[in-house]
């Protein structure tokens, strides 16, 4: 996650993009940091339903108590708007996790508006996953 932005950083870069178009390439190219996904965390336990494309999440608490994230996904866009749901739940614990809404964030960056109906499906089902491994984690 060194590589991504904190989440105020990554609102006023995504608000100085001129138009919808240069939005998007800038989430994709959030996308393009995330390190690779091991092979071996490419199983179905990792597998996120409820998304057209294949999203595999894996999070962990660390030493600190702090989840970490690591994920991937086998179309450019839908990586990159896993790398923003990364951002807003970056070092946080499993209960801010749990307690975060992150709705009225999607609505600033009207993100949520200029998504197609399954690529916002399958960010719900993104963060509904993070927010049940969370619960596990407790």
């Amino acid at each position: 996650m060194a590589n991504l932005p904190e989440k105020n950083k990554f609102a006023r870069n995504f608000s100085r993009c001129l138009n919808w178009e240069e939005k998007y390439l800038y989430v994709i190219e959030l996308g393009e940091k995330l390190p690779p996904l091991n092979d071996a965390d490419r199983k179905p336990k990792n597998l996120i339903s409820g998304c057209q494309s294949q999203v595999w999440i894996v999070m962990f608490s660390n030493e600190q108590g702090r989840v970490e994230f690591h994920g991937d996904s086998d179309t450019a866009i839908v990586k990159g708007l896993l790398a923003v749901v990364f951002i807003l739940y970056h070092a946080l614990t499993p209960q801010q996790i749990i307690d975060l809404d992150v709705r009225p964030f999607f609505e600033e960056l009207a993100l949520s508006k200029h998504l197609t109906i399954s690529r916002a499906q399958g960010v719900a089902a993104m963060i509904r996953a993070i927010c049940r491994h969370a619960t596990q984690l407790l």
